[in-house]
């Protein structure tokens, strides 16, 4: 037997320009690694002491199906508490990271040939999902001249009768853009005229600087289906737990898919995430601060280096900057810095190629690490 056994979605997979770049990680010398989407940081201690406490009290067997009832009622409690939302217990669900709840959203909601409109440049998951699905992916860019904000008029000219979602992300992963609270009503809008759901991945939510969020389910509650993760907020990683808001009608339906896929979400992340959101306030700031900081470090780099350019950062944990003038492809950029410096970024490309004028450079590492790098890249000649 060969790969002709296999489906054919996967005998051809499509260009993974994000995976092929992640995996030249272990292959090269004195690497500096900024790549990776992974923060440096240890899950705060507080929050490893209180999920072993519980395991050991017993708290590793299944939960139900959409998470334990404290786990669910942590997450409510901090949307009230953090922006005034109110939501039911059966619109929660703990899920196994953001991606699992996008990939439970989109296979109950999708039928064949059913379009999904996705901003670009975006994470590349969000379209092999959709397609992996049945659904076929719409790309609409975002424009660095409009601070990567979506275009209203833009939006509009891609829907059509098979429309059923879009996808968005703020802050954004890669272009580090905060939607306004004007673009994201104009969003909802939009859907509620043209009745699709919109997925909101707002696994950023905490790293925004200077610039309000808004949760889209402030503006269209019944359309939107919230996707979020304790990975970046509280550098939890490897925990894989996060979970999803949605209309009670599509979260009983992801029980549905999700009883053949995983059942439920590990025990002890669950009683983790619990202890995170119940002392958010306390920890994620030991986070944000740091990613904030170095950020800044980046945009300052960046500024006095004359073949890139950086728009301000206004959220994530990435600087998207412009390569344009060292007139190279994204992806022929990010292979001379890697072959002649040993610095490794993801070129824009593997986000859609609107991106190809941009590395994505994640601000994972320390400012020590930052300032090699940068000293590196310097050196770079065109």
């Amino acid at each position: 037997m060969n790969s002709t056994y296999l489906s054919q979605f996967y005998q051809k997979p499509v260009e993974n320009i994000l995976l092929d770049f992640g995996n030249m990680a272990n292959q090269i010398d004195d690497l500096l690694d900024l790549s990776y989407g992974d923060p440096d940081l240890t899950t705060h201690n507080s929050i490893i002491e209180a999920a072993f406490k519980d395991a050991k009290a017993g708290h590793t067997h299944y939960t139900a199906p959409d998470g334990s009832p404290e786990f669910i009622q942590a997450v409510l409690n901090t949307y009230k508490r953090n922006y005034n939302l109110t939501f039911e217990t059966s619109q929660v669900r703990a899920t196994v990271g953001a991606l699992h709840g996008i990939y439970l959203a989109l296979g109950v909601i999708l039928n064949e040939g059913d379009e999904v409109i996705i901003h670009e440049p975006f994470f590349s998951p969000y379209k092999t999902q959709v397609e992996e699905i049945g659904g076929t992916s719409v790309i609409i860019p975002t424009y660095e001249k409009d601070d990567f904000q979506i275009d209203i008029a833009i939006l509009k000219a891609a829907i059509t009768p098979k429309t059923k979602a879009l996808i968005i992300n703020s802050p954004n992963n890669p272009t580090g853009a905060v939607f306004s609270k004007e673009t994201l009503k104009q969003i909802a809008d939009l859907a509620i005229e043209h009745n699709f759901y919109i997925l909101s991945d707002e696994v950023y939510e905490a790293f925004s600087y200077g610039e309000t969020f808004y949760p889209m389910a402030t503006f269209a509650p019944e359309h939107t289906i919230t996707l979020n993760s304790f990975s970046k907020t509280f550098a939890m990683t490897g925990w894989r737990i996060g979970f999803m808001i949605a209309p009670s009608y599509i979260n009983d339906a992801c029980t549905l898919l999700n009883e053949n896929i995983t059942f439920s979400a590990p025990t002890p992340a669950q009683r983790a995430g619990i202890y995170a959101l119940d002392n958010r306030e306390a920890i994620v700031p030991t986070v944000t601060t740091i990613f904030k900081e170095r950020l800044s470090y980046i945009e300052k780099r960046v500024s006095t280096i004359d073949f890139v350019s950086l728009n301000p950062v206004k959220g994530s944990m990435y600087a998207f900057i412009n390569i344009e003038k060292s007139g190279l492809t994204s992806i022929d950029f990010a292979m001379k810095l890697l072959k002649e410096q040993q610095v490794l970024v993801i070129p824009g490309k593997a986000f859609g190629q609107s991106g190809d004028n941009y590395i994505r450079l994640a601000a994972t590492q320390d400012l020590s690490v930052l300032k090699e790098a940068f000293d590196r890249i310097e050196k770079l000649v065109f």
